[in-house]
């Protein structure tokens, strides 16, 4: 472990610790889904009926696939799809078009509970086995 000298004494001391534990990547994800909404704007499509825009800031390709492909399970949603409109601006643009049955704000809206409910799931499930393993990690 690498000593580190004070400035305001001239003893040396060793750090607690150099790393940091990180937290679990899948926690981060599944708050991410949660707060999305807060960065979220919609816009209606003026030319075809039942489509919509939504602009997700601060937002890639991590998001978007993953909510693409979400809204593609859906039996209503004619089309979903995203783009990132520049590569260093972190905005998706999201595409719905669903069928008179539904609207593109609840389908946006169902994918969002739908993802949320799977990767709390998925969360539990890595941390029940993470549990089932003490010591090993």
């Amino acid at each position: 472990m690498p000593l580190i000298v004070m400035s305001d004494s001239s003893s040396l001391k060793a750090p607690k610790s150099i790393f940091h534990p990180l937290p679990l990547s899948i926690t981060n994800f599944v708050s991410l889904i949660r707060f999305v909404f807060a960065r979220v704007s919609y816009e209606r499509d003026t030319k075809i009926i039942n489509a919509a825009s939504f602009t997700v800031e601060r937002e890639d390709h991590t998001i978007g696939n993953i909510l693409r492909m979400q809204l593609h399970r859906d039996d209503n949603v004619l089309f979903a799809g995203y783009k990132l409109p520049h590569p260093l601006k972190y905005k998706i643009i999201v595409r719905i078009h669903t069928t008179s049955q539904s609207s593109p704000m609840q389908a946006y809206n169902q994918a969002i509970n739908d993802l949320d409910k799977e990767l709390d799931h998925l969360k539990n499930a890595f941390e029940a086995e993470l549990a089932n393993r003490p010591g090993q990690y």
